[in-house]
């Protein structure tokens, strides 16, 4: 109910507030002919409710100052809405004229700040200029006399300095007194003849205005075709930009490809060094087995047959051995049953 009751309590201000703007009965209140860009279903409320005592305030609520009458006018949605927006638009038209008074003083502090810092650059240089040419000859011990003179001459100078200074001061102040004076002249001339200028001026600006509507279609046109040609190029730059994406890609994509052929490059690389080596190897090797067969000499025939039969001969003996050692090991072996039978029958007695 509280939060009700702030709201109701801030559109009675408003509606308050707009009619104070309406009425003509206080002294320091605009007239009703003033508000001519009231709309006319508004102004035919207000009127009725000043036509019931100049008090009713036509915002929904009895007025209690006049209590013999008990009209009542109550505003509608509409015009509550109306209200609502004329006073928006009036904060909004506050709000940037107060934004325009804080920018210009702004920019004149800002001024001010740039004048302060110039004249201060001005009075560290004086101060340097004054420290390097005046104290540094007064601070050595033979140079008493040459700093009073330099001091004299730097005063003079500083003396004729200002005193240019002050007659070029002097001669923009006289000039600009004259401007405004011709400024004043012609401003005097205008408003005298602005009565009888004042239809042909009329005219003048009916004219312009019309010229100026016209020069105002042809820049409509060309803004229009201007934002045309604006789409035109946002769907080719994007075309493009698509373009160059796809292009970025496929450069991403062959750049992976060539790093990835590289590394194979250099693998294949030491791959044929590699097999360069064992090719030297082998080289090395096919010399000399080329060396060994170019010295290699066949032994004869008969040598041959002789070695060959000579092998047979070794071959036949190593059987007939073999046969012998054979029939030997089966001697042994009954040799060795028999001790065996004969320390078993020993050992039995």
């Amino acid at each position: 109910c509280s939060h009700a009751n702030a709201l109701l309590q801030t559109e009675v201000e408003m509606f308050e507030k707009w009619y104070r703007k309406m009425e003509p009965c206080g002294p320091s209140l605009q007239p009703l002919s003033e508000t001519h860009d009231a709309p006319p279903e508004l102004t035919q409320v207000l009127l009725r409710s000043q036509g019931s005592g100049c008090a009713a305030a036509g915002i929904g609520y009895k007025s209690k100052l006049h209590g013999a009458t008990d009209y009542f006018v109550g505003l509608t949605v509409e015009q509550k809405c109306e209200l609502a927006e004329r006073e928006l638009t009036e904060m909004k038209d506050e709000i940037q004229r107060m934004k325009e008074d804080s920018e210009q003083t702004l920019q004149n502090l800002e001024a001010v700040i740039e004048e302060a810092g110039v004249w201060w650059t001005d009075v560290k240089k004086a101060i340097s200029d004054f420290e390097k040419d005046i104290v540094s000859t007064i601070s050595s011990k033979k140079g008493s006399i040459i700093a009073s003179e330099k001091l004299l001459r730097y005063m003079e100078e500083k003396n004729r300095q200002r005193d240019l200074l002050r007659e070029k001061l002097r001669l923009k102040n006289y000039l600009l007194k004259g401007y405004k004076k011709k400024l004043q002249q012609q401003l005097r001339q205008k408003e005298q003849m602005g009565e009888t200028l004042r239809e042909v001026r009329l005219q003048q600006l009916q004219v312009r205005n019309a010229q100026y509507q016209e020069k105002i279609d042809e820049k409509n046109q060309e803004l229009l075709q201007l934002k045309l040609t604006s789409g035109k190029t946002v769907q080719v730059l994007n075309f493009y930009r698509r373009k160059l994406q796809d292009a970025m890609e496929t450069s991403t994509s062959l750049m992976k490809d060539v790093s990835q052929r590289k590394e194979l490059l250099e693998k294949i690389e030491r791959e044929a060094a590699l097999v360069e080596e064992q090719r030297a190897e082998a080289e090395s090797v096919n010399r000399q087995l080329r060396k060994q067969l170019s010295d290699y000499g066949v032994p004869p025939v008969l040598s041959y047959v002789q070695k060959k039969m000579a092998v047979a001969d070794l071959e036949n003996s190593l059987k007939a051995w073999e046969r012998k050692v054979a029939v030997a090991e089966m001697s042994l072996q009954s040799y060795r049953r028999a001790w065996n039978q004969v320390k078993m029958s020993g050992n039995q007695h």
